[in-house]
């Protein structure tokens, strides 16, 4: 018998240190990964792209910064108000670190390898090196469509790399330059704790994570968490295009670089036969 999966939307509303959050659904059912960013923000920005009837049926939080948590609790409150009980999944250390005045009802608590479902997506929490208590990023699978938001580590990893190969769209930090970052304006012991192996992936770092992680069903690359003030969308699209090019499949990625102050116009990763 023949399958046929439905057309995925992948939509970055704010990435970077001022606030994140993406939303992945299929129009039966969709997730946000972080909130960091007001709920009237997220609400708005959702609008803006044609998603204001898109489904919101769990989000998923990476940790506890405020740049990812920040909105969790109005935006529990504000989803119940326009009729439906969303869950909040976590690990148990950023539900622990967590701003109480952050936290948001129905908190769920999630293991980093351990798999579970937000209706018929596949939810994956993946380990990542950060300096928090238990930080994850993750990986949807939407029929044959993984997505992966890999933010917030301070090294690639290998597992990290294996999850990447399968993924149809991407949303991967490129965080910094690293000459921009040491010749910056910011305090030495900042710039240690970004170059860090807990910290954030330079360009050359990201570069290397996407280079060992790049599987044949890419389609859609979006590089984020970019600093203001230690990178570029130059320096860093620059960087994933070498390798893009590199693996012979730079006219074929779709490469976008994702914005702090609105939306980006969502992708869509067209559904396969099954």
């Amino acid at each position: 018998m023949t399958l046929f999966t439905r057309d995925v939307t992948v939509c970055v509303l704010s990435s970077g240190s001022a606030g994140n959050a993406t939303y992945i659904g299929d129009g039966r059912a969709g997730v946000l990964v972080d909130c960091g960013v007001a709920t009237k923000q997220i609400l708005g920005r959702l609008e803006a792209a044609g998603l204001v009837d898109a489904p919101i049926d769990a989000v998923l939080l990476t940790h506890e910064h405020k740049d990812h948590v920040g909105a969790a609790g109005v935006l529990s409150r504000a989803l119940r108000k326009r009729g439906k009980a969303v869950p909040f999944y976590c690990t148990a250390g950023t539900r622990d670190g967590m701003d109480p005045r952050c936290c948001p009802d129905g908190l769920e608590i999630i293991e980093a390898g351990t798999p579970f479902r937000v209706r018929h997506l596949i939810v994956e929490p993946l380990p990542v090196p950060h300096d928090v208590r238990d930080p994850v990023s993750y990986r949807v699978i939407v029929g044959d469509a993984p997505v992966a938001v890999v933010t917030d580590l301070g090294k690639p990893t290998a597992l990290l790399a294996r999850a990447l190969r399968e993924c149809r769209a991407a949303v991967l930090e490129f965080n910094h330059d690293e000459d921009m970052l040491w010749n910056g304006p910011y305090p030495y012991h900042l710039k240690q704790r970004i170059r860090g192996n807990h910290g954030h992936l330079s360009n050359t770092q990201a570069a290397q994570l996407l280079a060992d992680g790049l599987g044949p069903r890419l389609d859609h690359l979006i590089l984020a968490h970019l600093s203001e003030e230690n990178n570029t969308p130059q320096k860093a699209m620059s960087s994933a295009r070498t390798v893009l090019d590199g693996a012979g499949v730079l006219g074929r990625v779709n490469l976008q670089c994702a914005l702090q102050h609105a939306a980006l116009a969502p992708v869509i990763v067209a559904a396969r036969v099954c």
